[in-house]
C-alpha cells in the first residue's frame, strides 16, 4: 500500500504523505514519492506539484525506528544517498514543486521541503534540523541546502543548537516563501499552484531548467561529503545512545565517542 495519496486537479498533482502519526520518512516514503514522480514525469499534462502531510505535520522527521536495523556503516550511507538522489531530483525537476508546510518540518521533513522550489509555512509551523539531539547528523542534503536560504551564520546556529524556528521565522530568514494562518495554508498554497499551472508547459521547463545554474558547482561534493559523515557517524557509541534515547523518549548521555 503507497504512502501517499495523490490526486489532480486541473494541470495540478497533489502529493499527501500518510503515514501517521508523524509522517517520517522512511525508505518506503523514499521511493513511492520517487514511483509518483516517474508516473508524472511522463505525464505532459502536469505542470505543477503540490506537496503536504496529513494530520498534524507535514513531516517530523526521519523513521527513527528504521535506523535502529543498520548494522554497519554502508546501509546509513546508503540511505544518505538515497534520500539525496530523491531531493536532487526533486530540485531539479521540469516543474515546479511547491511544499505546504504545516505542524512540523523537522530532519528530513525540512529536508525534503528545502528540495522543493517554493515553501508556503503555518505561521506557526516548526522547522529545523534537530539531528544533533540525537547524536547524528543531517543526511539528505541539510548541511548544504540551508546555508543556501538562512546563511551560514543562522545554518550552524539552527544545525548546532537544535533549535527549530517558527514558519514566521522562517520567511524573515529566507527559508519559506509565505507564512499564513493554519487554516488559510493549504487554500492559498493552492491557488499559488493553479497560477503557476495556468502558464505556458515550455516556458515553465525551460525557467526551471535556467534557475539552477545560479547554484554553486561545490554542491554535489558536498552531499557527498554529507553522506560519507553521515554513514561514519553511525558507527559512534553517541548515535546508538541518541536513537535508544529518542524511542525511550529521555536524555541522551553523550560519551564524545
Amino acid at each position: 500500500m503507497s504512502t501517499l495519496h495523490v490526486q489532480t486537479n486541473g494541470h495540478v498533482a497533489m502529493i499527501t504523505i500518510q503515514s501517521p502519526p508523524a509522517n517520517a520518512l522512511s525508505s518506503y516514503i523514499l521511493r513511492d514519492l520517487s514511483d509518483e514522480l516517474d508516473l508524472i514525469e511522463n505525464d505532459a499534462n502536469i505542470k505543477a506539484i503540490l506537496l503536504k502531510g496529513e494530520g498534524k505535520f507535514f513531516s517530523a522527521g526521519a523513521d527513527i525506528k528504521e535506523f535502529t536495523s543498520f548494522q554497519k556503516t554502508s546501509d546509513s550511507e546508503n540511505l544518505a544517498s538515497e534520500g539525496q538522489s530523491l531531493f536532487n531530483r526533486i530540485e531539479n525537476f521540469h516543474i515546479p514543486v511547491i511544499a505546504a508546510i504545516h505542524g512540523a518540518a523537522l530532519g528530513g521533513g525540512l529536508e525534503l521541503a528545502m528540495s522543493c522550489h517554493i515553501r508556503y509555512v503555518a505561521n506557526d509551523a516548526k522547522l529545523g534540523l534537530p539531528e544533533l539531539n540525537l547524536g547524528i547528523i543531517p543526511g539528505f542534503a541539510g548541511t548544504q541546502r540551508l546555508p543556501r536560504y538562512v546563511g551560514t551564520a543562522k545554518a550552524y546556529e539552527m544545525i548546532l543548537t537544535g533549535i527549530p524556528i517558527t514558519g514566521e521565522e522562517a520567511v524573515t530568514f529566507g527559508l519559506a516563501n509565505k507564512g499564513f494562518p493554519n487554516e488559510q495554508l493549504n487554500e492559498e498554497t493552492e491557488k499559488l499552484a493553479q497560477l503557476i499551472a495556468s502558464k505556458s508547459g515550455p516556458t515553465i521547463h525551460h525557467v526551471m531548467n535556467l534557475i539552477p545554474y545560479a547554484h554553486t558547482t561545490q554542491f554535489q561534493d558536498g552531499i557527498k561529503k554529507e553522506a560519507e559523515a553521515f554513514g561514519s557517524v553511525f558507527g559512534n557509541q553517541d548515535a546508538r545512545e541518541g536513537v535508544q534515547a529518542f524511542i525511550e523518549k529521555r536524555k541522551p548521555e553523550f560519551k564524545d565517542q
